[in-house]
């Protein structure tokens, strides 16, 4: 009975648990949520009333306005001879906008790429009529020049003349392909990354980058924005005008790739988390930088006559000046679940530590009981073998007494000897 009773409160504990883990994982996996990967984190000081400039910069989001951008992207598979000369050819190439160009006479008419590689991703090189000089190392290599893209597909081919050796496998390091003479085989090389696909012309939105600020006790996803600004030139500013007129980032942004912060006059209520986001949707591009900046107070220069010695008397006419302490109180409900889950937590933990030590306690104890009462059992059922030898053992002695006394009485008497038999005064005496 007192098992089943632990066995019920150690599965209802088990049930408040796991849902009480589940939910505190999901508030704190919410309280720090973002797309965006932070490159760079930096921690800044200024007095108040300077100017501070939070630099972010990046070569990649530089914006060239290339009118020949579909010679950007570009695609060619190259084979690598083992024998005789151990040489390196090109095979195929083929830009974004434009037909693909075959190097070799002898591949004319056998060697093919997809039309629309680039909007399907698919840029598998097909071979026909497969011939003794095809066998080799084949390489795909997939170049992207404006998004700093280079990847490449190895694929091994081999020829072979009997059907059954034909085959495909994987090495380790490459797909190796052993197929028939005369035959078809495409050698795969595909990627379906967004960057590949064809965008419309309005390619310049794909250019964005934010400044976002966090007032102290603020999560990132709540941060307030500050300004955008596009590729295309157009530039939004958030928040009062004051504040507007205080944040400045240079129009020439996108040409040089600086997108610093320009903050003017500096007060206390400016401190807290900068971040600048830089998103190339094209490129599949989104970082971020953090900045933690805290205003300090002006450095006052005073022309004052030095201060009074420590031994000299305070001037009681001069007011002390106000000792000011502030206290950020955040408003965020999260900032109150997290410690509250984590007491939850370790109070659950504690429960099931002290449950652990009762059910083991209990268990020994009982043992302990167990072996007690086996050695009193014991100990009584040899006490009570020796108790009947005793008494067996008495009876005896009692017997030779008797006797002795009646051999005495015999001796004394100065009477005629009476015949008394022993044996029978030994049966009354019993009896």
């Amino acid at each position: 009975m007192w098992r089943r009773r632990q066995d019920i409160v150690f599965q209802a504990l088990l049930w408040v648990y796991f849902p009480v883990v589940c939910f505190f994982s999901a508030v704190w996996c919410q309280s720090d949520s973002s797309s965006s990967v932070v490159v760079a984190g930096y921690n800044l000081s200024a007095p108040a009333g300077s100017s501070m400039v939070l630099q972010c910069m990046s070569g990649r989001m530089v914006w060239t306005r290339d009118r020949v951008r579909d010679r950007q992207r570009v695609v060619h598979w190259d084979m690598y001879r083992a024998e005789p000369d151990y040489a390196m050819e090109r095979v195929v190439d083929m830009f974004s906008a434009g037909e693909h160009r075959i190097y070799n006479s002898y591949n004319m008419g056998r060697v093919s790429l997809s039309p629309k590689a680039f909007k399907e991703g698919n840029f598998s090189l097909v071979i026909k009529d497969v011939r003794m000089t095809d066998k080799g190392l084949y390489s795909c290599n997939l170049h992207h020049l404006y998004c700093h893209l280079y990847e490449t597909v190895r694929v091994q081919l081999n020829v072979t003349k009997s059907r059954r050796k034909e085959q495909r496998f994987w090495d380790g390091q490459k797909a190796v392909y052993v197929v028939l003479l005369g035959s078809t085989v495409v050698l795969p090389c595909v990627n379906r990354r967004t960057v590949w696909t064809d965008w419309s012309n309005e390619e310049e939105d794909q250019q964005v980058v934010h400044w976002d600020r966090q007032s102290p006790g603020v999560r990132h996803d709540l941060a307030d924005r500050l300004v955008d600004l596009y590729a295309s030139g157009e530039q939004r500013s958030y928040g009062p005008l004051f504040f507007q007129r205080k944040m400045n980032i240079s129009n020439q942004a996108f040409t040089e790739g600086d997108f610093s912060l320009t903050i003017s006059d500096l007060q206390p209520i400016d401190q807290g988390t900068y971040s600048c986001h830089l998103h190339h949707h094209y490129c599949g591009l989104h970082e971020r930088r953090v900045f933690q900046l805290t205003v300090e107070h002006p450095v006052v220069q005073s022309t004052s006559p030095s201060k009074a010695l420590p031994s000299e008397e305070k001037d009681s006419t001069k007011p002390e000046p106000p000792q000011v302490i502030n206290v950020i109180l955040p408003d965020q409900r999260h900032h109150f679940l997290l410690p509250l889950g984590y007491v939850l937590t370790s109070l659950l933990l504690l429960m099931f530590t002290i449950l652990i030590i009762i059910l083991v306690t209990r268990r020994h104890q009982n043992k302990e009981f167990n072996t007690q009462t086996s050695m009193r059992s014991s100990r009584n059922h040899s006490g009570s073998d020796e108790f009947e030898m005793d008494v067996s053992e008495m009876n005896a002695c009692e017997r030779l007494d008797y006797k002795n006394n009646l051999l005495k009485e015999k001796s004394d008497v100065n009477t005629q000897p009476k015949v008394i038999d022993l044996d029978k005064e030994m049966q009354k005496f019993s009896k």
